[in-house]
């Protein structure tokens, strides 16, 4: 792409439903009722959609995030990649949540790719219903106002990136298909900047365009946190019949141990809660237990278990409640010790010369996110039928080679180490 290309965005006649589709193209001939937008337009609130200021435009092969407005829901974007030179494209949704990864076109040829993005508000709509739930708003953290403000924001940004991104059109379109909500600790939530990374940013690739991905999960949370700040209220006023929830809590409330306000008895009733509210919704929640912690016994060389009182604990709901349950606690030791206390710290991020053993960087949180993705199989999760055919064998203790793993990195790096352990 060439910095002299221009933006166009054509806004069509609005179908039944009474919402807006949106057509955008880079060929900077806008066709009759086009509106021609310069590749230097920034984003602002009167225009409804541009580049997010202080960040590259496209140019020079950089990464660069272009925003549209829209409201809480489902959207359909369809991305036309190629151009005259060869082209490697990567393309991220809202806080870098991996929806197109690598598409390869040769000189000359263009292809079409489909993707469905979750966008939300904080925002919460009063539900009638047994509980009724009332309007209110998600109770945000600072950071979530701030450096993960695209998370919560009123419109859908794409981070366009890759080795030689070539983004010739796009077109963004309600959609009305299932949706897989997540709700957990600092491994699934979207992290907002390198190196960290969780399974739920990469959970998004892995399926077909027919489901979308909504991630509520926050850092340093637990179920407790979830009810407190309204976060399942948040899904429970969105979902659907027939919709998945993934519950991902452990590292944080096993830490309720040592402040005596709670043990895994008070885990296994704050999960119940969680499961029958969104039963009563009529959706489908899965328990997931927590990955471990990489602590390897210097000795055996097998990992060193911290969390299998609540991965039983977990189980044990599941099994009482006649729900799908994905031990991915079980799955990670495997992961952790095929790969062998040394090879194990690629799946790390590094912070200031320090590995961090809880968190996750981007392979990490792919062989995560594929290990999630086996256990919707194996646990006969109706939306597992929406999970690509291409994903290959998954096999907890054949991950993927962390020396051949590749992602295109997303523009900016933190130093704050996601809140949890």
């Amino acid at each position: 792409m060439k910095p002299t290309l221009l933006l166009a965005a054509c806004l069509l006649a609005a179908p039944a439903w009474g919402a807006e589709v949106l057509r955008f193209n880079f060929d900077g001939q806008p066709a009759p009722g086009e509106r021609a937008v310069s590749a230097d337009t920034a984003y602002s609130r009167e225009r409804g959609h541009g580049f997010e200021a202080g960040e590259a435009r496209n140019g020079a092969g950089l990464p660069y995030f272009f925003s549209v407005d829209l409201p809480d829901g489902n959207y359909r974007v369809t991305a036309t990649l190629g151009g005259p030179a060869a082209s490697d494209t990567t393309i991220k949704a809202e806080l870098r949540r991996l929806q197109l990864d690598s598409v390869r076109v040769a000189a000359g040829r263009t292809e079409t790719h489909s993707f469905i993005v979750n966008v939300r508000t904080a925002n919460i709509a009063a539900v009638p219903g047994e509980p009724p739930i009332a309007a209110g708003r998600v109770k945000l953290k600072e950071r979530e106002i701030q450096s993960e403000a695209w998370a919560w924001d009123r419109r859908l940004t794409l981070e366009i990136n890759g080795a030689q991104p070539a983004l010739r059109s796009l077109a963004i379109a309600p959609v009305s298909v299932p949706t897989v909500y997540l709700l957990g600790d600092s491994t699934v939530a979207d992290q907002h900047g390198e190196p960290y990374a969780s399974w739920g940013q990469m959970l998004t690739v892995l399926f077909k365009p027919t489901v979308a991905v909504s991630n509520h999960a926050e850092s340093g949370e637990t179920f407790r946190d979830s009810l407190a700040r309204r976060r399942i209220d948040k899904i429970l006023s969105t979902l659907q019949p027939g919709d998945t929830v993934l519950l991902q809590f452990g590292h944080n409330d096993q830490k309720q141990q040592k402040d005596g306000s709670g043990n895994a008895q008070t885990y296994q009733a704050e999960m119940r809660t969680h499961a029958e509210a969104i039963l009563a919704r009529g959706g489908v929640p899965v328990i997931v237990s927590s990955m471990e912690r990489r602590n390897f016994d210097p000795a055996t060389g097998k990992l060193r278990p911290s969390l299998t009182e609540y991965a039983n604990a977990a189980r044990a709901v599941a099994q009482d409640m006649k729900l799908a349950y994905i031990d991915l606690n079980a799955m990670s030791i495997q992961l952790y010790e095929a790969l062998g206390p040394e090879r194990s710290q690629a799946a790390h991020p590094l912070n200031n010369g320090k590995l961090d053993n809880t968190h996750h960087n981007n392979y990490g949180a792919m062989q995560l996110a594929r290990l999630v993705a086996l256990g919707l199989r194996e646990a006969r999760v109706p939306v597992a039928a929406q999970l690509r055919d291409d994903l290959g064998a998954i096999v907890p203790a054949q991950p993927q080679a962390p020396e051949q793993f590749r992602v295109a990195i997303s523009p900016g790096y933190t130093q704050l180490r996601p809140l949890g352990d």
